[in-house]
């Protein structure tokens, strides 16, 4: 127990002399499978990510004045400079208490055309405005006079720590998220649309995760991001390790107000965003959307009735699939060689989900409510308690 500590210690002093927040795997927590570079979703090539992160105030919650404790996520399959550049797409709903726009023509026309948005329950509709808007001046269609688009926009809930109905994020919000995207290493936990979300009984927020393996001779990478803001305590398991029923006592969750709610526990949402670089057609991409819950369900997700589990998953490959007025010819994987690429999907999702909490500080919100983050010292015990700690 001794050593442990030392170790913790050890792990806290290295990370804030270099600027970094640990992630799973620092503190020991053991995963398959072989990451990308950066282990983000951002290892499969084009991918860029942003953030706009929103807090402010405390105490009491008034509303319009906050607190405030919220933001927005942009994800661009091809990066944005790309502009206009369709990726095949599809998506995947386990519980639909949720939203995620957009997403009937993405399965009617088999291509996700725009970037992906995710942000709090209240703030769909200003988000997707100001996307549009953003195309308008930025001639997102070079050129085009004419053109309809449907912009894909999710969200989960984050009203127990935010002023959800003061709706504070703005334009200059998204604005703010789609010029901080970029490529490389990004941030996790209390960031972006995940800067108020809580996750199977602490801290939740935005987590990431990527694996490399090969198909033949072939390398291939599959990254996942998630705003994670679902699931009861006594569900969380990590490496295998009950960890919320060892830990049941431990930090639960602080609410003085709103006095009356309907929220059960276990209610929640979890969006989650899959990208691959593997040539997999609308329908393949549907089957590894389909995978998605298994990864959820690994760490503690149920599928409950109030929460809203959505999940798309996009191909950077056939970047010349897309065209109005030519027939096109395109790649295509076996279906007898895509269990590598659901086995990567579910690895990335369930250490997505971790880093997120990992990477999660403790936040106080509107009236005093609070959501504490993951204890790592205690997580670090249990997992050695278990022999699942790889030091």
């Amino acid at each position: 127990m001794k050593k442990t500590r030392i170790t913790f210690i050890v792990l806290l002093i290295y990370f804030n002399i270099n600027g970094q927040k640990p992630r799973a795997r620092d503190i020991g927590v053991p995963f398959v499978g072989k990451t990308g570079m950066f282990n983000t979703i951002t290892d499969v090539k084009g991918v860029e990510v942003g953030y706009s992160t929103i807090i402010s105030g405390k105490g009491d919650n008034i509303v319009g004045k906050g607190p405030i404790r919220t933001g927005v996520t942009a994800i661009f399959p091809r990066g944005k400079a790309k502009k206009f550049s369709p990726v095949y797409a599809n998506w995947y709903s386990l519980n639909g208490n949720g939203e995620m726009t957009g997403t009937t023509w993405v399965t009617e026309s088999g291509f996700l055309e725009t970037p992906i948005m995710i942000t709090n329950t209240n703030s769909v509709g200003v988000v997707r405005d100001a996307v549009l808007k953003w195309y308008v001046d930025t001639d997102w269609y070079s050129g085009e006079d004419w053109w309809y688009t449907y912009p894909v926009v999710a969200e989960t809930y984050d009203g127990f720590l935010n002023d959800i109905y003061g709706f504070h994020v703005k334009e200059k919000h998204v604005l703010e998220a789609i010029q901080d995207a970029k490529s490389g290493r990004i941030a996790e936990g209390n960031v972006g649309g995940g800067t108020g979300m809580m996750c199977l009984g602490y801290k939740g927020g935005t987590g990431t995760s990527s694996r490399v393996f090969k198909i033949k001779e072939e390398s291939y990478t599959v990254g996942a991001i998630v705003q994670s803001n679902f699931g009861a305590k006594w569900n969380l398991s990590i490496a295998g390790v009950p960890v919320g029923v060892e830990l049941k006592d431990t930090l639960n969750y602080k609410f003085n107000g709103p006095p009356k709610s309907r929220r059960q526990e276990g209610d929640g949402s979890i969006i989650v965003i899959v990208a691959t670089d593997a040539p997999l057609l609308p329908h393949q991409l549907k089957r590894v959307a389909q995978r998605i819950p298994l990864g959820v369900g690994i760490v503690g997700g149920r599928g409950s009735n109030g929460s809203g589990d959505i999940f798309l998953a996009f191909s950077t490959a056939n970047e010349n699939a897309f065209n109005r007025d030519e027939t096109t010819t395109v790649k295509s994987m076996p279906n007898d060689k895509l269990m590598p690429v659901f086995e990567a999907t579910v690895q990335a999702v369930q250490e997505a989900i971790i880093n997120a909490m990992i990477a999660a500080e403790t936040m106080e919100g509107i009236n005093g409510n609070t959501a504490y983050a993951l204890p790592h010292d205690l997580l670090i015990e249990t997992l050695k308690k278990y022999n699942r700690l790889k030091e």
